[in-house]
Protein backbone atom coordinates (compact mmCIF):
# COMPACT_ATOMS: atom_id res chain seq x y z
CA UNK A 1 0.00 0.00 0.00
CA UNK A 2 1.47 3.45 -1.09
CA UNK A 3 1.57 5.88 1.56
CA UNK A 4 -1.03 8.29 1.89
CA UNK A 5 0.75 12.04 1.59
CA UNK A 6 -1.28 15.00 3.10
CA UNK A 7 -0.18 17.18 0.14
CA UNK A 8 -0.27 17.11 -3.46
CA UNK A 9 3.55 15.75 -4.30
CA UNK A 10 5.48 17.16 -6.85
CA UNK A 11 5.87 15.76 -10.58
CA UNK A 12 8.20 18.44 -12.11
CA UNK A 13 9.22 21.63 -12.19
CA UNK A 14 9.18 24.09 -14.60
CA UNK A 15 11.55 26.84 -13.74
CA UNK A 16 10.51 27.86 -10.23
CA UNK A 17 7.07 26.94 -10.97
CA UNK A 18 6.26 23.74 -8.88
CA UNK A 19 3.51 21.07 -10.60
CA UNK A 20 2.07 18.83 -8.49
CA UNK A 21 0.65 15.86 -9.53
CA UNK A 22 -2.92 17.49 -8.18
CA UNK A 23 -2.46 20.45 -10.50
CA UNK A 24 -1.31 18.02 -13.32
CA UNK A 25 -5.16 16.98 -13.26
CA UNK A 26 -6.88 20.07 -12.56
CA UNK A 27 -5.28 21.36 -15.75
CA UNK A 28 -6.02 17.81 -17.84
CA UNK A 29 -9.41 18.71 -16.37
CA UNK A 30 -9.54 21.98 -17.95
CA UNK A 31 -7.99 20.87 -21.17
CA UNK A 32 -10.97 18.01 -21.21
CA UNK A 33 -13.75 20.99 -20.57
CA UNK A 34 -12.48 23.37 -23.15
CA UNK A 35 -12.27 20.87 -25.68
CA UNK A 36 -15.82 19.20 -25.21
CA UNK A 37 -17.32 22.85 -24.51
CA UNK A 38 -16.05 23.82 -28.13
CA UNK A 39 -17.12 20.54 -29.51
CA UNK A 40 -20.10 20.63 -28.08
CA UNK A 41 -20.39 24.55 -29.22
CA UNK A 42 -20.40 23.46 -32.88
CA UNK A 43 -22.79 20.27 -32.56
CA UNK A 44 -25.91 22.51 -31.20
CA UNK A 45 -28.81 22.51 -33.14
CA UNK A 46 -32.32 23.68 -33.00
CA UNK A 47 -33.91 19.98 -33.18
CA UNK A 48 -31.91 19.06 -29.94
CA UNK A 49 -30.31 15.44 -30.27
CA UNK A 50 -30.03 12.99 -26.81
CA UNK A 51 -27.17 14.71 -25.54
CA UNK A 52 -28.20 18.58 -25.99
CA UNK A 53 -31.26 17.24 -24.67
CA UNK A 54 -29.97 16.55 -21.29
CA UNK A 55 -27.58 19.26 -20.99
CA UNK A 56 -30.29 21.48 -22.04
CA UNK A 57 -32.62 19.99 -19.24
CA UNK A 58 -29.41 20.47 -16.38
CA UNK A 59 -29.35 24.37 -17.85
CA UNK A 60 -32.88 24.68 -17.32
CA UNK A 61 -32.95 22.95 -13.83
CA UNK A 62 -30.07 25.35 -12.79
CA UNK A 63 -31.51 28.26 -14.07
CA UNK A 64 -34.78 27.47 -12.17
CA UNK A 65 -32.66 26.87 -9.06
CA UNK A 66 -30.67 30.12 -9.25
CA UNK A 67 -33.70 32.06 -10.28
CA UNK A 68 -35.51 30.84 -7.08
CA UNK A 69 -32.45 32.08 -5.06
CA UNK A 70 -31.86 35.47 -6.80
CA UNK A 71 -35.52 36.48 -7.25
CA UNK A 72 -35.61 36.68 -11.01
CA UNK A 73 -34.83 34.63 -14.21
CA UNK A 74 -32.55 38.37 -15.61
CA UNK A 75 -30.25 37.56 -12.55
CA UNK A 76 -29.80 34.03 -12.80
CA UNK A 77 -29.00 34.58 -16.42
CA UNK A 78 -26.46 36.78 -15.99
CA UNK A 79 -24.59 34.81 -12.86
CA UNK A 80 -25.13 31.55 -14.84
CA UNK A 81 -22.05 31.09 -16.02
CA UNK A 82 -19.90 31.77 -12.59
CA UNK A 83 -22.03 29.05 -10.72
CA UNK A 84 -22.48 26.69 -13.35
CA UNK A 85 -19.12 26.74 -14.27
CA UNK A 86 -17.89 26.52 -10.32
CA UNK A 87 -19.96 23.41 -10.62
CA UNK A 88 -18.93 21.56 -13.88
CA UNK A 89 -15.14 21.89 -12.80
CA UNK A 90 -15.41 20.87 -9.42
CA UNK A 91 -17.80 18.09 -10.32
CA UNK A 92 -15.30 17.14 -13.12
CA UNK A 93 -12.38 17.24 -10.69
CA UNK A 94 -13.62 15.06 -8.44
CA UNK A 95 -15.19 12.16 -10.58
CA UNK A 96 -11.94 12.42 -12.68
CA UNK A 97 -10.00 11.36 -9.81
CA UNK A 98 -11.93 8.51 -8.89
CA UNK A 99 -11.53 6.85 -12.32
CA UNK A 100 -9.11 3.99 -12.48
CA UNK A 101 -5.82 4.57 -13.10
CA UNK A 102 -5.38 7.48 -11.97
CA UNK A 103 -3.59 6.96 -8.45
CA UNK A 104 -1.98 3.61 -10.02
CA UNK A 105 0.72 5.19 -12.30
CA UNK A 106 3.66 5.66 -9.33
CA UNK A 107 6.61 7.64 -9.97
CA UNK A 108 9.55 6.54 -7.66
CA UNK A 109 12.70 8.87 -6.78
CA UNK A 110 15.13 6.78 -5.03
CA UNK A 111 12.78 5.19 -1.74
CA UNK A 112 10.20 8.40 -2.31
CA UNK A 113 7.07 7.61 -4.43
CA UNK A 114 3.99 9.75 -6.04
CA UNK A 115 0.99 9.28 -7.96
CA UNK A 116 1.27 10.69 -11.08
CA UNK A 117 -2.14 11.65 -11.40
CA UNK A 118 -4.18 12.93 -7.94
CA UNK A 119 -7.85 13.93 -7.52
CA UNK A 120 -7.42 18.22 -7.25
CA UNK A 121 -9.83 18.83 -4.33
CA UNK A 122 -7.34 16.30 -1.98
CA UNK A 123 -4.77 19.19 -2.38
CA UNK A 124 -5.44 22.53 -0.25
CA UNK A 125 -3.82 24.89 -2.24
CA UNK A 126 -6.74 23.86 -4.83
CA UNK A 127 -10.08 24.17 -2.83
CA UNK A 128 -8.11 26.96 -0.89
CA UNK A 129 -7.56 28.46 -4.51
CA UNK A 130 -10.57 28.00 -4.97
CA UNK A 131 -12.39 29.00 -2.26
CA UNK A 132 -10.43 32.70 -2.47
CA UNK A 133 -11.91 33.22 -5.73
CA UNK A 134 -15.86 32.60 -4.80
CA UNK A 135 -15.54 35.34 -2.57
CA UNK A 136 -12.84 37.62 -4.66
CA UNK A 137 -15.70 37.29 -7.53
CA UNK A 138 -18.82 37.69 -5.02
CA UNK A 139 -17.17 40.90 -3.82
CA UNK A 140 -16.49 41.98 -7.03
CA UNK A 141 -20.20 41.66 -8.13
CA UNK A 142 -21.14 43.26 -4.98
CA UNK A 143 -18.73 46.57 -6.18
CA UNK A 144 -20.45 46.19 -9.60
CA UNK A 145 -23.97 46.26 -7.96
CA UNK A 146 -23.32 48.36 -5.55
CA UNK A 147 -20.55 50.81 -6.20
CA UNK A 148 -16.66 51.08 -4.70
CA UNK A 149 -18.41 53.42 -1.63
CA UNK A 150 -21.10 51.46 -0.70
CA UNK A 151 -19.87 47.98 -0.67
CA UNK A 152 -16.29 48.86 1.67
CA UNK A 153 -18.78 50.50 3.89
CA UNK A 154 -19.94 47.56 5.09
CA UNK A 155 -16.34 46.99 6.08
CA UNK A 156 -15.69 50.30 7.33
CA UNK A 157 -18.23 51.96 8.48
CA UNK A 158 -17.05 55.10 11.28
CA UNK A 159 -20.71 56.49 11.77
CA UNK A 160 -20.92 55.28 14.97
CA UNK A 161 -18.95 52.20 17.24
CA UNK A 162 -21.40 49.52 16.92
CA UNK A 163 -21.12 49.76 13.10
CA UNK A 164 -17.53 49.87 13.42
CA UNK A 165 -17.64 46.83 14.97
CA UNK A 166 -20.48 44.88 12.74
CA UNK A 167 -17.98 45.74 9.86
CA UNK A 168 -14.86 44.20 11.64
CA UNK A 169 -17.25 41.06 11.71
CA UNK A 170 -18.07 41.42 8.36
CA UNK A 171 -14.70 41.35 7.25
CA UNK A 172 -14.30 38.19 9.77
CA UNK A 173 -17.32 36.52 7.88
CA UNK A 174 -15.10 36.74 4.64
CA UNK A 175 -12.32 35.15 5.77
CA UNK A 176 -14.13 32.46 7.84
CA UNK A 177 -15.75 31.64 4.80
CA UNK A 178 -12.21 31.51 2.75
CA UNK A 179 -11.31 28.89 5.73
CA UNK A 180 -15.10 27.37 5.38
CA UNK A 181 -14.98 26.31 1.87
CA UNK A 182 -11.50 25.39 1.59
CA UNK A 183 -11.56 22.80 4.23
CA UNK A 184 -15.14 21.59 3.36
CA UNK A 185 -14.28 20.15 0.04
CA UNK A 186 -10.83 19.43 0.73
CA UNK A 187 -11.65 17.28 3.74
CA UNK A 188 -14.51 15.68 2.53
CA UNK A 189 -12.25 14.90 -0.76
CA UNK A 190 -8.74 13.68 0.93
CA UNK A 191 -10.69 11.52 3.41
CA UNK A 192 -12.87 9.45 0.61
CA UNK A 193 -9.24 9.13 -1.21
CA UNK A 194 -8.29 7.49 2.09
CA UNK A 195 -11.07 5.58 2.63
CA UNK A 196 -10.85 3.96 -1.24
CA UNK A 197 -7.10 3.54 -0.39
CA UNK A 198 -8.02 1.51 2.75
CA UNK A 199 -10.42 -0.78 1.15
CA UNK A 200 -8.91 -1.23 -2.50
CA UNK A 201 -5.69 -2.66 -0.11
CA UNK A 202 -7.72 -4.58 2.41
CA UNK A 203 -10.48 -6.11 0.20
CA UNK A 204 -9.79 -5.34 -3.57
CA UNK A 205 -12.23 -6.00 -6.77
CA UNK A 206 -15.69 -6.05 -6.15
CA UNK A 207 -15.91 -5.22 -2.09
CA UNK A 208 -14.63 -1.27 -2.99
CA UNK A 209 -16.98 -0.87 -5.47
CA UNK A 210 -19.74 0.30 -3.14
CA UNK A 211 -17.51 2.77 -1.96
CA UNK A 212 -16.06 4.41 -5.19
CA UNK A 213 -20.39 4.53 -6.12
CA UNK A 214 -20.64 6.38 -2.90
CA UNK A 215 -17.15 8.87 -3.44
CA UNK A 216 -19.35 9.56 -6.88
CA UNK A 217 -22.18 11.05 -5.44
CA UNK A 218 -19.98 12.75 -2.77
CA UNK A 219 -18.11 14.28 -5.06
CA UNK A 220 -21.51 15.78 -6.76
CA UNK A 221 -22.92 16.58 -3.52
CA UNK A 222 -19.67 18.37 -2.67
CA UNK A 223 -19.55 20.58 -5.77
CA UNK A 224 -23.24 21.51 -5.70
CA UNK A 225 -22.31 22.87 -1.93
CA UNK A 226 -19.75 25.14 -3.33
CA UNK A 227 -21.43 26.59 -6.27
CA UNK A 228 -24.97 27.30 -4.17
CA UNK A 229 -22.91 28.53 -1.41
CA UNK A 230 -20.88 30.97 -3.85
CA UNK A 231 -24.48 31.52 -5.47
CA UNK A 232 -26.25 32.28 -1.96
CA UNK A 233 -23.37 34.58 -0.71
CA UNK A 234 -23.82 36.52 -4.46
CA UNK A 235 -27.71 37.00 -3.74
CA UNK A 236 -26.91 38.21 -0.21
CA UNK A 237 -25.07 41.43 -2.29
CA UNK A 238 -28.12 41.84 -5.20
CA UNK A 239 -30.36 42.13 -1.90
CA UNK A 240 -28.58 44.55 -0.18
CA UNK A 241 -28.68 46.55 -3.38
CA UNK A 242 -32.18 46.33 -3.85
CA UNK A 243 -32.90 47.45 -0.34
CA UNK A 244 -30.93 50.28 -0.17
CA UNK A 245 -31.96 51.55 -4.35
CA UNK A 246 -35.88 50.75 -3.12
CA UNK A 247 -37.30 54.20 -2.29
CA UNK A 248 -38.85 54.68 0.66
CA UNK A 249 -42.67 54.50 1.02
CA UNK A 250 -45.19 56.83 2.87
Amino acid sequence: MEAISLKAQEIFSIGSVSITNGLLLAMLVSLILIIFAVIFRKKIKLVPGKVQSVVEMGVEALLNLMSSVLGSMEAAERYFPLIATIFIFILASNWLGLLPGVGSFVLRHGSESAPFLRSPAADLNFTLALAVMSVLVTNFFGIVVLGTFTHLKKFLNFSNPLNFFVGILEFLSEISRIISFSFRLFGNIFAGEVLLSIMFFLLPYIVPVPFMMLEIFFGMIQAFIFAMLTLVFLSSSITSHEEHAEPATH
